[in-house]
């Protein structure tokens, strides 16, 4: 795995192949997986050369996809909150807070996108640590950390010691999406592989998963349209 920094950072996989002659780049159409293939011989680092010398055409292709159109957030834009749109309208006080269909957010308007952006990245981590555990406890697992990132590439991720990664994005989608998310890598602690033992494992835990995923291949890109600062 390697990280191209920027904003935002993107997540590459890279992938030894025997067949593989030169480097290649792929971004998936489906879900906006960046994948690097390579000799394998090649060393990581001219990998790494390839990568940065590309940035500008892989940035490009990513924000071409389908729902990656820039969307600034501000007073009066709509944001989509756990799976409810919301309208963003100035509030009083000193934090923001929701009320019916809307997000109150106090403070200067020029603001408002950076605000927003901290306060979600709270809830994120509240929501997803309480599902993470509810799942580990499911399993008999535990995870040693959680970290929340924002990469377009994958909305997870868990290593081979236990800590879990996710995009604070996934706020915004429906709970159960959420929900799905920390299902699929909790059970990374069982098996921390993609083979049908995983797989059963997640259906176990989260038995309408084939639903939340596809709201992820469908809609997931949306998500990252979003720009919380200029």
């Amino acid at each position: 795995m390697a990280v191209l920094p920027g904003s935002p950072p993107v997540e590459v996989h890279l992938r030894r192949s025997a067949r593989a002659r030169r480097f290649s780049l792929r971004v998936s159409r489906l879900d906006g997986k960046v994948t690097l293939s390579m000799p394998l011989r090649a060393r990581e680092g001219e990998a790494l050369a390839f990568l940065k010398g590309h940035e500008g055409w892989l940035r490009e292709t990513l924000e071409a996809m389908p729902g990656s159109t820039p969307q600034r957030v501000g007073l009066g834009a709509r944001l989509p909150v756990q799976g409810r749109e919301l309208t963003i309208l100035p509030g009083t006080g000193r934090r923001i807070r929701v009320e019916g269909e809307t997000l109150l957010v106090p403070g200067d308007a020029a603001g408002v996108g950076p605000r927003v952006a901290a306060w979600l990245k709270v809830l994120a981590r509240d929501r997803l640590a309480e599902a993470s555990a509810s799942h580990a406890a499911a399993v008999d697992r535990r995870f040693s950390a959680i970290a929340l990132r924002d990469t377009r590439s994958r909305w997870g991720s868990c290593s081979p010691d236990g800590r879990l990664m996710y995009s604070w994005r996934l706020i915004m989608a429906p709970p159960a999406v959420l929900d799905y998310v920390a299902a699929h890598e909790v059970a990374h602690l069982v098996e921390l592989n993609h083979s049908p033992a995983y797989w059963a494992v997640v259906s176990r835990i989260c038995p309408d998963w084939k639903r939340q995923r596809a709201w992820l291949h469908d809609q997931g890109q949306t998500l990252h349209r979003l720009r919380f600062q200029d």
